[in-house]
């Protein structure tokens, strides 16, 4: 689980509960008009479904859990002590001493790399073939969850604004009971308040955490590609290690030495 979202999502909804009711109001009266809620949410999650292809209408849910359930997936640390080690039976045995080894490897794109490595493939060629399928990724992400949730993010405010005017249509209507003038109009602007929350605490958040998970996974790849010629260049252990180390925070550097000693 992605604590940051959780907290994040809920902590922003605790400051709306609390400020309301510094305000003299109450937290129920964002629900009095259901169907504002509907409009806003059933109306902007349809117009996004718009910008996206058939095919992706099944990653909606996929996308939601990677934004708040789903950390990194990858451990760098154990990759690059993966790599040392590879660099290190690669000097002593030769490059095809690492087919059998990669056979092993479950991320199919390390595990490509090292065999197109085996295989004698141009180092050239192999930076350009791993670049472009870093660069694709990268693409498909942008297109896929983060285009959708960035469009529900748009749409919201302009469904909310769509619901208001809906609402005090109907207002209009009833100009002759000024008593009653009052909470309608206040209970019209709940489109627009909810077309702005959503967007605000949920969408654009979502949006966002996506794109930080897809910046992660493009430097993960640019990292495992440097370790793949790393290994083809016959490059040392240690320097291998140092190099891609860079790639990695300073915490988790500490995290790469101990696993490394372990």
């Amino acid at each position: 689980m992605d604590l940051a979202s959780i907290i994040g999502v809920v902590g922003a909804l605790v400051v709306i509960t609390v400020v309301m009711i510094l305000d003299g109001g109450s937290p129920a009266e964002l629900f009095e008009m259901p169907q504002a809620i509907l409009l806003v949410v059933a109306g902007a999650l349809v117009a996004a479904v718009v910008s996206q292809p058939m095919s992706a209408l099944g990653n909606i849910p996929k996308w939601f859990m990677i934004g708040f359930f789903e950390k990194g997936k990858h451990d760098p640390a154990e990759t690059i002590n993966l790599l040392s080690g590879m660099a290190d039976k690669a000097r002593r045995e030769g490059l095809l001493a690492l087919e059998e080894e990669a056979k092993k490897i479950e991320d199919d794109f390390l595990k490509r790399g090292i065999m197109m490595v085996v295989d004698g493939v141009d180092p050239a060629q192999v930076r350009a073939i791993l670049e472009i399928e870093i660069k694709h990724m990268h693409e498909r992400h942008e297109q896929g969850g983060i285009g959708f949730f960035n469009a529900v993010g748009g749409y919201a405010p302009t469904f909310g604004i769509i619901g208001t005017v809906m609402a005090l249509v109907t207002v209009l209507k009833a100009l002759d009971d000024p008593g009653s003038l009052g909470p309608k109009i206040a209970g019209a602007f709940l489109a627009t308040l909810w077309g702005i929350l959503s967007a605000n605490v949920l969408w654009l958040p979502l949006a966002g955490k996506l794109s930080l998970r897809n910046q992660e996974e493009v430097n993960y790849y640019h990292m495992l590609l440097e370790g793949i010629l790393a290994l083809q260049a016959g490059e040392n252990p240690r320097v291998v290690k140092d190099k891609l180390s860079a790639f990695l925070a300073p915490k988790e550097r500490a995290s790469t030495e101990a696993a490394a000693k372990a």
